[in-house]
């Protein structure tokens, strides 16, 4: 298939964007948005679509399509590849891992290996979140990585969370669907959640270094022009069943026994079959006696549980644990402390005492100094300065976080980890 020359957005009158913002810029070494985060948080963030010309101008992926094809062959690694068969009009997807001598024999047309998580296994793909901190790193799901074949797909769909879609390799053709009340009717019968009517209102071709932003509900759909990748930032927002759900069990967890619906107040009643308003008034006592709406209790509950939010993997304890002495030793020599990728951390400042804040990571809650909770949750690797600039209770933090596998030691002799 040829390759596309990138054109300017075909847009049907009906879909002019509000207060006539452009749907498309160049970001003319402005930075990856093209303008200010506050502007682009004002008028596009989870508002409506932008495509960024140039957003990282000659960005050459660090991650090749063999890179890709080896991750997705890894015990771990959360591998899809979707293919569509033009003859029978037919979808399949498969899920990794896979095996190596697959892939020669995939066909050249039509198919695409999605690799999510992508971020946990390549540092130099992790970096690339440092062009994304005008927004809270503990919205941020994951890097996913999509290769394709010319042709490849998965189809048009709607997604509920924000994404920055990069181009990393070759072109990829985006068309998205920016009308108001858009159709969400789907497709029966088929592995991947595809829209029945698909109707875009603007068509692109994307190059390496392009960017476009869609935000959740706008329906898009991607085809290959040639072998091209396309690296994606995805923010997930928690749903309110899922917020619901976790805050449900926390309260189950933490209730007290003894605290129940009680009605010593009881007058003869008028129909024993009524629920009347004072028994309504007692049930809403019982449940506010649970401190539901507590602003402390309500931030420790959120914050541990974002820490944890679609966490695909775990770390394991250590085996053996190191001493503190050996630790501290180990970090005077060089060594540095490295999160583990699949630890999330973030603080909140206390309510009651500005100069405190609470810690999360990993679903744990830690109450430290405001600058050591901060310091914690930005760094992903502590060396032997940071380490003696924390508090004694902050490096006593560390030193149970490490035990646990939220923090493996980097020794600086021969670039090898202790086990994590």
């Amino acid at each position: 298939m040829a390759k596309r020359t990138p054109t300017r957005a075909k847009t049907r009158a009906r879909a002019a964007a509000p207060k006539s913002l452009p749907v498309e810029i160049d970001a003319a070494g402005n930075g990856p948005l093209g303008m200010p985060p506050a502007i682009f948080l004002r008028d596009y963030w989870q508002k409506r679509p932008l495509l960024i010309r140039n957003a990282f101008p000659g960005y050459v992926s660090p991650v090749t399509p063999e890179d890709l094809a080896g991750l997705a062959c890894e015990d771990g690694a959360l591998a899809r590849i979707a293919r569509y068969d033009r003859a029978s009009d037919a979808w399949s997807v498969r899920t990794g891992p896979f095996a190596e001598e697959e892939f020669p024999g995939m066909p050249h047309h039509d198919w695409t290996l999605l690799v999510q998580d992508v971020d946990k296994w390549d540092p130099e793909i992790r970096a690339l979140l440092d062009a994304f901190d005008f927004l809270p790193r503990w919205r941020m799901d994951d890097i996913m990585i999509s290769f394709a074949a010319p042709g490849g797909s998965v189809g048009a769909h709607i997604d509920q969370y924000d994404v920055f879609l990069l181009q990393g390799l070759g072109h990829r053709r985006w068309m998205i669907d920016t009308a108001p009340n858009p159709d969400q009717t789907y497709l029966d019968n088929v592995p991947l959640r595809l829209l029945k009517h698909f109707v875009p209102t603007h068509d692109w071709v994307l190059a390496p270094g392009d960017m476009l932003y869609i935000p959740p509900g706008v329906p898009h759909h991607g085809v290959a022009e040639d072998a091209c990748m396309t690296i994606s930032v995805g923010l997930r927002a928690p749903s309110s069943a899922e917020l619901l759900g976790d805050f449900v069990d926390t309260l189950i967890c933490d209730a007290d026994e003894a605290v129940r619906y009680a009605d010593p107040d009881l007058a003869p009643a008028k129909d024993p079959c009524e629920i009347d308003a004072a028994a309504m008034g007692r049930a809403i006592e019982a449940l506010n006696k649970l401190r539901m709406h507590d602003p402390e209790r309500l931030g420790d509950w959120f914050g541990r549980f974002i820490s944890l939010y679609r966490s695909a993997g775990m770390p394991l304890d250590p085996d053996p644990p190191r001493s503190r002495i050996e630790v501290e030793f180990d970090l005077q020599q060089g060594a540095v402390l490295a999160r583990h990728p699949w630890t999330r951390a973030a603080w909140r400042r206390d309510g009651a005492d500005k100069r405190r804040a609470r810690l999360y990571i990993g679903g744990q809650v830690h109450d430290l100094a405001l600058a050591d909770a901060r310091t914690l949750a930005a760094a992903e690797t502590l060396d032997a300065d940071v380490y003696a600039g924390l508090g004694e209770d902050a490096r006593t933090v560390v030193l149970d976080l490490l035990a646990q596998g939220h923090y493996h030691l980097a020794l600086p002799d021969d670039g090898n980890d202790d086990d994590a």
